[in-house]
């Protein structure tokens, strides 16, 4: 097998989501929330068990973790764009804040929630950071009141969406915590772990990076790893080829991957046509 992608689902819950990487998971979220979000620890409430691939074939890949300051965490890496996928983020806060409680529990045993989802994908159009914090606001005042939701969004594609960046381009772009995994989950193939340049020569970057080199998967693992990464592929040729003819970036890229998503679910062709608008001709080509 080739070199393992942490952006697929499974290697990056193989990496984040185990009891002897909690410390590359606390170091991962800390370098997303803020500063009075930050944990010292974290239980894992649902870690990664290779077992569940011979019970079942759809093991749910995101990482839930509770901080020793009573905070819940919800770790998402998405491969692929979705219809309705803010939807979709708002459900897993939902799950992670009311489960919770148990039965004849008092609201006042609930604690924040904070979603964390990594993009593979252009989902945030119009804005160039790749990093976007959500919260409940009132209109006129901005007041956050609120304070128990918290849903972030990295969206890869904004820090490295050109496979013919050189290392010396990444560096460029590493100025926090959160840009060095953004340098690991995007061009990991680029770094050499005795000879990282002094903004990306880090502990948890080095562990990281030897986690890769000696993840090993099951043969039920090891297809379905096979299997999520042909979207990743897939999304990758599709864009590019019509790139190269001269489509606009953002609303028309957007249009392109929620269209080869719907393709690639069985939705037939009139119906993409209206949902996306795009040309019957188009859509066939996909």
């Amino acid at each position: 097998m080739e070199n393992i992608n942490p952006r697929v689902d499974i290697a990056f819950k193989k990496i984040f989501g185990v009891e002897e990487n909690k410390d590359l998971l606390i170091s991962l979220i800390n370098s997303i929330v803020s500063e009075k979000d930050k944990v010292a620890d974290v239980i894992l409430l649902n870690p990664y068990n290779p077992q569940n691939f011979k019970n079942d074939k759809l093991s749910i890949l995101d990482i839930k973790a509770k901080g020793e300051n009573g905070k819940y965490f919800n770790i998402e890496i998405q491969i692929s764009d979705e219809a309705d996928y803010d939807k979709r983020a708002l459900y897993y806060w939902a799950k992670v804040y009311t489960e919770q409680l148990k039965g004849g529990e008092d609201y006042s045993q609930l604690s924040k929630a904070i979603g964390i989802h990594i993009l593979n994908f252009t989902s945030i159009l119009g804005v160039e950071k790749y990093h976007n914090v959500f919260n409940i606001r009132e209109k006129d005042s901005n007041l956050v009141y609120f304070k128990d939701l918290e849903l972030h969004t990295i969206e890869l594609k904004k820090f490295c969406n050109n496979q013919n960046e050189e290392l010396k381009d990444i560096v460029e772009k590493v100025k926090t915590s959160l840009d060095v995994w953004g340098a690991f989950l995007t061009r990991h193939d680029l770094l050499n772990r005795d000879n990282l340049p002094k903004n990306l020569d880090k502990p948890y970057l080095k562990k990281a990076l030897d986690v890769l080199t000696v993840m090993n998967f099951g043969e039920e693992e090891r297809q379905a790893y096979e299997d999520h990464l042909k979207w990743l592929r897939i999304e990758a040729n599709t864009l590019k080829k019509y790139e190269s003819k001269g489509f606009e970036a953002g609303l028309e890229r957007r249009k392109l991957e929620i269209a080869s998503n719907m393709k690639r679910g069985g939705m037939p062709t009139k119906d993409i046509i209206k949902y996306t608008g795009m040309p019957e001709e188009e859509i066939e080509k996909l």
